[in-house]
């Protein structure tokens, strides 16, 4: 993703109006690596790619999921279980790098990357097909100071994440870091929370407003194709997580439901 979020808006204290200038809206999908089963990951990322959706963000499980709700948690503990490794994760990524067209990002936690050593990380994921992370406890310093140069190297993008809680002057810091996209946190909850409706018309026009360099990208709590549209009205796509798990969990007939879920997204 290289296009920008240049949307201009007019001044407005109590109303805000669409985007003037269409853009694509990107639907990005996540789901655990290791459910439903541990060699199921090939197949989801084939029914990700022509169900429609525009990336795919794959979550490196972890036992210590902190930033996430008790679906992904279940998720994390049912892929370890079932012995999902960062290894075994890149040898799945490589049967079908030739396959997956769509924009592949990983997702996790500083501590496992540190573990298989953060540059035989990257260069893994350059040789799997992967084209950014997301590494939310990974502190901006840090990254500044001892991996960004390691990214670069390697060809991968790295997106940070905003709250509406985030100052706009350290939005921009952020921003500036990040490549590929911004990831917008829609609430300042854990994902999924389902009791929380989305509600952030002004925190989703502000970032709009601030000229960032990167497209924004609004995730947790994205459950429907109403929630898709209402985050995407002032950002260039949006990020649905517990909502997929959900159906992965379930196992039943996960293909086909899946399916119909992105689709019901999308169309």
């Amino acid at each position: 993703m290289t296009d920008q979020n240049n949307i201009q808006h007019p001044a407005s204290n109590t109303q805000h109006p669409a985007p003037n200038t269409p853009h694509p809206k990107k639907l990005n999908i996540y789901f655990t690596a290791g459910i439903p089963e541990l060699e199921d990951t090939a197949e989801i990322l084939k029914i990700i790619q022509s169900s429609g959706a525009e990336m795919v963000e794959i979550g490196m499980p972890y036992s210590d999921p902190v930033a996430d709700g008790p679906v992904i948690q279940k998720a994390h503990e049912l892929a370890l279980l079932n012995g999902m490794t960062i290894a075994k994760l890149f040898e799945q990524l490589k049967s079908v790098k030739s396959e997956i067209k769509i924009p592949v990002v990983l997702m996790g936690y500083i501590n496992p990357v540190l573990s298989f050593g953060f540059e035989n990380f990257c260069r893994a994921c350059a040789e799997s097909g992967v084209s950014g992370l997301i590494i939310p406890d990974l502190p901006p310093i840090e990254f500044e100071k001892n991996y960004r140069q390691i990214l670069e190297k390697y060809q991968l993008n790295f997106s940070f994440l905003v709250t509406p809680e985030t100052s706009d002057e350290r939005i921009r810091y952020l921003d500036s870091l990040s490549s590929g996209f911004l990831y917008a946190v829609s609430s300042s909850s854990t994902t999924g929370n389902a009791a929380k409706e989305i509600n952030n018309e002004d925190y989703l026009y502000n970032l709009s407003e601030l000229n960032l360099k990167n497209p924004v990208m609004i995730g947790f709590g994205i459950k429907s194709k109403a929630d898709f549209q209402k985050v995407t009205a002032q950002s260039a796509g949006g990020i649905i997580g517990t909502a997929f798990v959900k159906i992965l969990l379930e196992k039943g007939d996960w293909q086909e439901k899946s399916k119909s879920f992105i689709q019901s997204i999308i169309n």
